[in-house]
């Protein structure tokens, strides 16, 4: 039996250090975890497709939340049953144990739960996704409507990156909690969002 670990984030100006990190304490081997910096919309990506050829009945697949797998409800629930029931392999998902296919035989309303549980998160997964295209969409109308030019920051800056600055900047989120959740460090942080409001040309704080 083999332990993979599969890390994402969505765009090339987050990093992947957190998560690789967990998955060393975890024990995985560097070179058995795989990376990508793609969306999660479907499982078209270079570094999944990689790890799926490795993945063998009997191994483990480690992921750090539920929501690194994939944004589509649909697709994460089939996903998840050709890996378990297909390929033969376990997940265990760090941040929500009971997601761990290994206990699967224990007993039938223990493997109950966990499915229940699987499905939850993964719709939330996907709403959240869509909560956040719908803030990116409010906050780009408001903001054309106080006259704010778009073009280049969302060329260069994913609706992801965009709508979790739109929660700082608008005391929804902390400095240190938004950068977080980028991968980011403070500094580096600071440094986005300067050069966001810098490429809005505008005093104003919506964008």
């Amino acid at each position: 039996m083999s332990t993979y670990a599969y890390a994402r984030v969505s765009s090339r100006d987050q990093n992947l250090s957190r998560q690789t990190a967990a998955f060393l304490q975890f024990g995985v081997e560097k070179n058995r975890i795989f990376y990508d910096k793609k969306s999660g919309k479907d499982f078209d990506r270079t570094g999944y497709k990689r790890l799926m050829k490795r993945l063998k009945e009997g191994d483990l697949l480690v992921i750090s939340s539920i929501d690194r797998l994939g944004r589509n409800y649909d697709q994460i629930i089939a996903e998840w049953a050709h890996i378990t029931n297909d390929v033969g392999a376990d997940i265990l998902v760090l941040d929500m144990p009971i997601l761990d296919t290994r206990a699967k035989a224990d007993t039938l309303v223990g493997k109950f739960i966990s499915d229940v549980v699987l499905q939850v998160l993964s719709f939330v997964a996907q709403n959240e996704r869509e909560n956040i295209k719908a803030r990116q969409a409010e906050g780009i109308r408001v903001a054309k409507l106080n006259g704010v030019k778009f073009g280049r920051p969302n060329k260069q800056y994913s609706e992801e990156f965009l709508s979790i600055a739109d929660d700082y900047i608008h005391d929804r989120l902390t400095s240190d909690a938004a950068a977080k959740r980028l991968g980011l460090s403070r500094g580096n942080f600071y440094y986005h969002i300067r050069k966001i409001k810098s490429l809005c040309h505008s005093d104003s704080n919506e964008f």
